[in-house]
């Protein structure tokens, strides 16, 4: 009886939002900036983007343009005499997104994170009448918690100016803001009497923060410098200032229950609990600690955090904190767990009344045998209904919403992972996509309020976020097929029969995954070696070799356009990943068979021809360079020793994943410099141990191998090795060379299809 009094109320507010009310909780989530400042904001994202052309578009922020009660977003594009190309929109995301769909749809043009193809048409092409589009839902949120370590961790303004342009430009209205928070926790814990020394060891280094956020690690890779406080908290001012002028929602952190372990000293009598270790880490950098949420420490940090942060940088009213991402409770009773989200929402609300606590729902596919049905419905009724907002993070593939009757009652955020850890590879659920979001709307008594972004690391895969973003404001799935033809030709700016051939080809093998994975890119190439890899993919391997070739074909007529280029190197990658996949193969079954020589000479083609290919198309293109990477890093540090801390930070996170290989090649990246010095290297003294146990006639152990191979893995993250970040070498004769030695090969073996 006590448990269904604790839920009543939560069960009552459920049967409202099933008789069809709306999540008034919500209505105060809207941009605060005023229509005069968005319109401006969105003049001089067009002059950045388009430059003097700027002056052709006639920009207006309407607030009273929303076409329906909830505040859906709304533009209107129309010509006016004279044929300047009038836009307005309700906010200034909105303004943006008409903007870039003018671009798209009207003068064919394209922007993403590899490039941009901006021929703008002279005069602006007429649009018949006014048009209008209305978002399908409120919100279209974006970023994981770990894309600020695994993407955004090394950015200055710069970079982050271009990114909020392409977060407005794409719709976005809701985005994660969590830079500068380390700064803001500083002054708590030294308010509470903790010392410096202390804080050091609850902070990680920067490449790590996104799991030391979480309560997952503390202290690997720091001690996080105080200049590095100073400027991510400089930079989160122009962050959200710049956000808030576009009309976007930026969700800022909160407190989740996790603190340092000097918060024993100062407060021997507080009740927390040590929590089991994280992935692989022992206690030296895990078993972090949480707070009882029943203790009144719990409201007292939570109110100190979030006052201290509202005082710097204001609030939009939305918070996010995790408390078990990854981790499991120490408790699975009901009544427990409702205390706690109930605890995490009072420290919200105890400063700011209209808080709304938005959640990632990853925990519960993660530890999905402790998250049954009560569990899921006891922290999600902790707080009133329509006060937590939760992203269901992965629903591309393992959606939530559908086992949990749409969260309980909670609204929620569809949203497309996709990538996991900022992997290279050619990949997408491109059907899953297309249908998802409408599916999820129309489930039953659906509390679905938005679609959301959430890779761990971005700048990959343009063509499957740009069909996502647009998914945020269609009515009704699309055509794949002539969509994927109308982005090749926007892409490259020519309407050209191979290059569509071969991205069709493209859309139905890898980026028309149907399987259940929960991370994509498993190819030998970037693992550490062994006799039992994963070798199987999810598409025919043909398909990927004979867009390969269609696109080379094209090369003399695209050479100019940066997006073929890109194209064209990153196509080629994933041909010489599938090659290496094959070589893998042979070299295992040479060794299997005692065949030596067929051992050295497949070994010798992989180590000392493919693998250096590889090396040197990456480091023809600016986004696959390693270099950039590493000299990102060392220029925020204000020493040497900061450049050699940052340095590390960079390195080991794309490697070791900790100070033993605990998370071993989970954030792998194939980029020029990295493919040679690190995973050439591996795979180098792999075939040479294959070699010497056929030599010797003793057995390959995998035990000893690894602690050979794990040599080679440190000396390359203290190398200090400087690597070039800028590109070297013309990618389109170095696309041919590799064509002309690899491919033919490849022609026989799998008999491609013309």
């Amino acid at each position: 009886m006590q448990s269904f009094l604790i839920f009543l109320p939560a069960l009552l507010a459920l049967a409202e939002v099933a008789s069809g009310k709306e999540f008034a909780t919500l209505a105060h989530l809207k941009p605060q900036a005023a229509d005069a400042t968005q319109t401006q904001a969105v003049q001089e994202l067009l002059q950045r983007l388009i430059g003097g052309r700027a002056a052709d578009f006639v920009v207006q922020v309407n607030s009273s343009l929303e076409a329906r009660a909830e505040g859906a977003d709304t533009y209107q594009l129309s010509t006016l005499p004279g044929g300047k190309l009038q836009v307005t929109g309700s906010t200034g995301v909105a303004a943006a997104t008409g903007i870039y769909s003018y671009l798209k749809y009207y003068c064919g043009c394209h922007i993403s994170w590899s490039a941009a193809q901006l021929r703008v048409p002279a005069p602006l092409p007429p649009v018949k009448g006014t048009v209008t589009v209305t978002a399908a839902n409120r919100f279209r949120y974006y970023q994981n918690v770990c894309t600020s370590s695994y993407s955004f961790v090394w950015w200055d303004w710069e970079r982050w100016e271009k990114e909020i342009d392409w977060m407005a430009l794409n719709g976005i209205n809701m985005p994660l803001a969590f830079t500068g928070q380390e700064a803001i926790w500083q002054r708590v814990y030294l308010s509470l009497g903790l010392n410096q020394s202390e804080i050091d060891e609850f902070f990680t280094g920067p490449a790590f923060l996104a799991w030391g956020r979480m309560g997952n690690l503390h202290t690997w890779a720091g001690p996080l410098p105080l200049s590095w406080n100073l400027k991510q908290l400089y930079l989160q001012y122009r962050i959200l200032a710049r956000m808030r002028s576009l009309g976007m929602i930026p969700v800022l952190p909160a407190f989740a229950g996790h603190v340092p372990r000097g918060i024993l000293r100062v407060f021997p009598e507080v009740n927390v609990t040590k929590l089991g270790s994280w992935s692989n880490f022992d206690c030296t950098y895990s078993c972090s600690y949480l707070l009882d949420p029943k203790d009144p420490m719990f409201q007292v940090i939570g109110a100190l955090f979030l006052n201290e942060q509202t005082r710097e940088f204001g609030t939009d009213h939305i918070y996010n904190a995790d408390t078990f991402n990854e981790m499991s409770p120490t408790s699975s009773d009901p009544v427990y767990l409702s205390s706690i989200s109930s605890a995490i929402f009072k420290s919200m609300t105890s400063v700011d009344p209209n808080a709304i606590w938005m959640m990632q729902g990853w925990l519960f596919i993660s530890d999905s045998g402790f998250w049954k049905p009560a569990q899921i419905r006891a922290l999600l009724h902790g707080a009133p209904i329509g006060r937590i907002l939760v992203l269901d993070l992965f629903a591309e593939t393992m959606p939530v919403y559908l086992n949990t009757e749409s969260f309980y009652g909670q609204p929620f955020i569809w949203c497309m992972l996709h990538n996991f850890g900022g992997n290279h590879g050619l990949f997408g659920s491109v059907e899953k996509i297309n249908r998802g979001p409408f599916d999820a709307k129309h489930f039953p008594n659906s509390t679905m309020v938005g679609t959301g972004l959430t890779p761990e690391g971005i700048n990959q895969n343009d063509m499957i976020y740009e069909l996502m973003n647009e998914m945020g404001w269609r009515q009704e799935p699309v055509n794949l097929s002539k969509w994927v033809d109308g982005y090749v030709q926007r892409r490259y700016g020519s309407n050209n029969t191979n290059a569509r051939l071969a991205w069709q080809l493209l859309l139905r093998s890898v980026f028309n995954c149907t399987l259940l994975l929960k991370n994509h890119n498993h190819s030998p190439l970037v693992h550490r070696p062994s006799l039992k890899m994963k070798t199987d993919v999810w598409y025919n391997q043909s398909d990927v070799y004979e867009a390969w070739r269609l696109l080379l074909n094209v090369s003399s007529v695209l050479a100019a356009n940066d997006a073929f280029l890109y194209d064209m190197v990153d196509v080629t990658r994933q041909a010489v990943q599938q090659l290496v996949t094959n070589y893998y193969l042979e070299i295992k079954q040479a060794y299997q068979s005692h065949s030596l020589s067929d051992l050295m000479t497949t070994g010798g083609v992989l180590v000392y021809d493919l693998i250096p290919e590889l090396d040197i198309l990456l480091s023809s293109e600016q986004h696959f360079l390693l270099g950039r990477w590493l000299s990102d890093a060392q220029s925020l540090a204000t020493s040497e020793q900061e450049a050699a801390q940052y340095d590390l930070n960079a390195r080991n996170q794309l490697t070791l994943w900790g100070p033993t290989g605990n998370i071993l090649d989970y954030a792998n990246k194939q980029y020029g410099g990295l493919i040679m010095d690190y995973y050439g290297m591996r795979w180098g003294l792999f075939v040479s141990t294959l070699v010497e146990c056929l030599n010797t006639g003793t057995p390959f152990h995998q035990d000893e191998f690894n602690q050979a191979v794990f040599l080679v893995e440190k000396g390359f993250i203290f190398n200090k090795k400087k690597y070039p970040s800028i590109p070297t070498g013309n990618t389109l004769e170095i696309v041919k060379k590799i064509y002309l030695k690899y491919y033919p090969h490849q022609h026989e073996k799998h008999k491609l299809k013309m």
